[in-house]
């Protein structure tokens, strides 16, 4: 493990670092030439750059301080020498980012308060997103330091968490009223239960193994460098792969959507509004938005004024209080943003000048939807549901996308991430949670677990700390061995577990008032 990447490689990974940032530029400034929008002015230029940058800073970071748990049984099982290993895995999550659903990107995104992603290009959205990214960054570089592994989904929604209640705030509002709790919920059960599961399936699955494949050699620590038998070699190759790719799919997907609000705020015109929808899109959106309209209206002919519709389901989504206007509200701004697509032809003839307005209606309708179709006091039956769900999709069609470049970036940032800094993550994974020595059949039901978890799920579009999965994947097996924990670094895992999400929310929340009060 003490092999670095030496000169050659060192400057590789320099020139890769700088085509990289050459990459985003050129593929900011091609997509805003071809939106045809002007020259950006330069603060908002200068704030885009920083803000892309930090965000790719963050999966930088996410790289060595959540990989190195991917990489750890296959160095301490011997399978693959440590400098290969981690050049695998970097390779395997970049595969992973560009071929992700997208679908966790969006969930992260869902979390923060709906009036700050409407005005996410003001001074309000920049701070919104420096606070979150800055401290997340901070809270995982500091536990990456004590080598303890820490949850970068953890601290990301804590950071989004903190800076939505720290708004709700700053606007004389109960802090519960800056965070989609409903969605934080479900979120957080999944980062709950997931590391239960990687304790228990591993413990099983390590049993399991013990009574159906008797070879003393695959439950006895390594001797020296020699490496395990082929096929349990060709095992733990195969699962780290898995577990990389596993990680690049789900992890990078948070910093794209944080990337996709960022260029969203600061290039509106080529960013906000999908352009690149198929040419039956307008006449299936139109279908889909006459039934939403009927569902919503329920027979009747709400005579509210757009604007007053917008502020009643802006309303409804902030406060959670269903009223006897909100459904009308919804219908109005469903036929009026039915028409504005209509007028245009396409979401690609949509003028500049009306571009993020359209699409902040958009977004409103599809949030205000998501909750109307669940709230029991909205009283809709089935059908009506599935109708206002049916458009619900074709909204987020035209505004949940992410461009090739973005996961291409994102995709660099976290393999070339994963090259560096995994060493002291790596050390407390294989030698510090069990009393013995990392055995081949432990680091296979660990890192198989933590691989059919994590893809599971990705399905759901639910985010899901590799770092814990992995790790109790590994703490399950050394339980089931009665090998003995090290307490002292069960501890720091527990307490880091603990501590992540109200440190990440207070250090996110102070940032976002500083920060509030700089732009």
């Amino acid at each position: 493990m003490e092999k670095g990447l030496g000169i050659a490689g060192q400057l590789g990974f320099g020139a890769a670092i700088l085509a990289a940032i050459g990459y985003v530029a050129y593929s900011v400034y091609a997509d805003a030439s071809a939106s045809g929008m002007g020259a950006i002015a330069l603060l908002p230029f200068l704030l885009l750059f920083v803000a892309l940058l930090i965000a790719l800073g963050f999966e930088f970071v996410n790289g060595f301080h959540d990989t190195a748990n991917a990489v750890a049984t296959v160095i301490y099982t011997n399978a693959m020498p440590a400098n290969v290993a981690v050049v695998w895995s970097g390779f395997f999550n970049f595969l992973g980012v560009l071929l992700s659903t997208g679908a966790v990107a969006f969930g992260i995104v869902s979390l923060l308060p709906v009036e700050l992603i409407l005005q996410v290009g003001s001074s309000a959205g920049f701070a919104m997103v420096f606070a979150l990214l800055i401290a997340a960054i901070m809270w995982n570089l500091a536990t990456w330091w004590l080598g303890i592994p820490s949850s970068s989904s953890h601290t990301l929604i804590g950071s989004i968490i903190g800076v939505g209640i720290a708004n709700a705030m700053l606007h004389g509002k109960s802090g519960t009223a800056g965070v989609d709790w409903s969605k934080a919920t479900e979120i957080g059960q999944a980062l709950l239960v997931s590391p239960l599961v990687g304790f228990g399936l591993a413990a099983l699955l390590f049993l399991a193994m013990k009574v159906l494949v008797r070879n003393e050699a695959l439950y006895q620590e390594p001797k020296g460098d020699t490496p395990p038998p082929l096929w349990i070699r060709a095992l733990l190759i195969f699962t780290c792969t898995g577990v990389s790719f596993a990680h690049g799919s789900n992890d990078g997907q948070k910093g794209m959507g944080l990337i996709m609000l960022i260029l969203i705020g600061t290039v509106p015109t080529a960013y906000a509004l999908n352009r690149a929808v198929p040419e039956s899109y307008t006449q299936e959106f139109h279908v889909g938005a006459d039934k939403a309209y009927a569902a919503l209206s329920n027979g009747t002919v709400p005579t509210m004024r757009p604007a007053d519709a917008r502020r009643a389901v802006t309303a409804y989504i902030a406060d959670k209080a269903y009223k006897p206007e909100t459904a009308p509200a919804l219908a109005v701004l469903v036929k009026d943003i039915d028409r504005q697509v209509v007028e245009y032809g396409s979401l690609a003839k949509v003028p500049a000048a009306a571009t993020e307005n359209v699409r902040n209606d958009m977004y409103l309708a599809s949030e205000g939807i998501k909750r109307l179709a669940k709230d029991e006091a909205a009283n809709l039956d089935d059908t009506r549901i599935e109708a206002v769900n049916g458009f619900k999709k074709s909204l987020d069609a035209g505004t949940r996308f992410i461009p090739t470049w973005v996961k291409v970036a994102v995709a660099f940032a976290l393999g070339l991430g994963t090259m560096v800094g995994w060493k002291r993550i790596v050390v407390t994974v294989g030698e510090k949670i069990g009393k013995s020595h990392l055995t081949y059949a432990q680091g296979a039901s660990a890192e198989l677990v933590a691989m059919g978890t994590i893809f599971a799920a990705d399905h759901l579009g639910l985010p899901v700390s590799t770092t814990h999965v992995l790790s109790s994947g590994v703490a399950g097996t050394m339980a089931a061995n009665r090998s003995g924990l090290q307490m002292s670094t069960v501890r720091n895992l527990l307490m880091a577990w603990v501590l992540t999400l109200p440190c990440s929310i207070l250090l996110a929340g102070g940032l976002y008032a500083v920060f509030s009060m700089v732009f």
